[in-house]
């Protein structure tokens, strides 16, 4: 098919309707995986939320303005530790800073949100987290004014610093978040890296709130997925429509993929099914045994081989 055709299919087809087809994808996901136990053995539901910024010519793109004359989206996602599902997709302008869609996340009560320093928004995190009754983790700026209320010991043989109850005192910060905050620092041995982990969570051990954070990594790979085994990078048509409706359909490709492998209790990762599928088309049989021949996906190296799923 020309690129010519894909990119006239991309721009008159408003991006929405993928949109819609991945909302009904997520929710036969989060079906699939809802009996998944965590690593942490938590019976709560774990998220964690991030963006990643995908790179666009301005000349080509003037409406994904970003800076210094560069233009770019960024791809704002909430994932479900169960199963690594996408839950909430909202795609902006790159220019747009991520603290600002924060107050579109769907909370859910006692559940656990897991983000980085660049969402300490104190207003978002007191009335749209704190007052609905959900925990979040995040780490504390540099230059956060509090003063310590109590302190608890620690295992210091465990990497832990301190775990400290805290109350802000900046002249804005204390009235944007006037309860009681939780302060554990924490220091990773292998890289002498010391953090300071933020939550409204008084109840779990320090130790596992540091744990919390660090499952984060999985939705950094969620990003690097989608952006090299969907080529996201590559886009057929330059305008918003035409853009976002490639970004729904990478999407909706990582969760029939998702799907398929908890449906069909595939062995092989992610990346060795969407390889081999360009190998299996034509093959009859049980989906389940053709993809579990050690044979199929050992021929399919990594960053090589057929993109069959691929749709531009």
């Amino acid at each position: 098919m020309p690129k010519s055709t894909l990119a006239e299919a991309n721009e008159k087809k408003d991006w929405r309707i993928y949109q819609d087809f991945a909302q009904v994808l997520i929710r036969q996901a989060k079906e699939a995986y809802k009996g998944q136990k965590l690593r942490l053995d938590l019976d709560e539901m774990v998220y964690a939320f991030d963006s990643s910024t995908i790179e666009l010519c301005l000349k080509l793109c003037p409406w994904a303005k970003f800076h210094h004359e560069r233009g770019a989206i960024k791809m704002h996602t909430l994932m479900d530790f169960r199963g690594s599902i996408p839950t909430f997709v909202h795609l902006t302008e790159g220019a747009v800073h991520d603290s600002k869609i924060m107050d579109k996340i769907p909370v859910e009560a006692n559940s656990y949100y897991l983000m980085d320093k660049g969402y300490v928004k104190f207003d978002s995190l007191y009335q749209h987290f704190h007052l609905n009754n959900a925990f979040f983790v995040t780490r504390a700026k540099g230059n956060m004014l509090y003063k310590v209320i109590d302190s608890r010991e620690v295992d210091q043989s465990a990497g832990l610093s301190s775990d400290e109850t805290i109350k802000l005192t900046g002249p804005l910060t204390s009235q944007k978040y006037p309860d009681s905050l939780r302060l554990v620092v924490y220091e990773d041995f292998s890289t002498n890296t010391v953090y300071r982990f933020l939550t409204n969570n008084f109840k779990l051990e320090a130790l596992t709130i540091a744990e919390l954070y660090r499952e984060r990594w999985q939705i950094e790979l969620f990003f690097k997925w989608i952006k090299q085994h969907l080529h996201i990078k590559t886009f057929y048509g330059t305008t918003q429509n035409a853009v976002y409706t490639q970004i729904w359909i990478a999407i909706c490709d990582y969760l029939l993929l998702i799907i398929a492998k908890k449906h069909y209790m595939l062995n092989p990762s992610l990346h060795s099914i969407s390889n081999s599928i360009g190998q299996v088309l034509f093959k009859r049989g049980d989906i389940k045994d053709i993809f579990n021949q050690t044979d199929l996906t050992a021929n399919v190296p990594e960053g090589d081989g057929p993109r069959q799923l691929t749709l531009w």
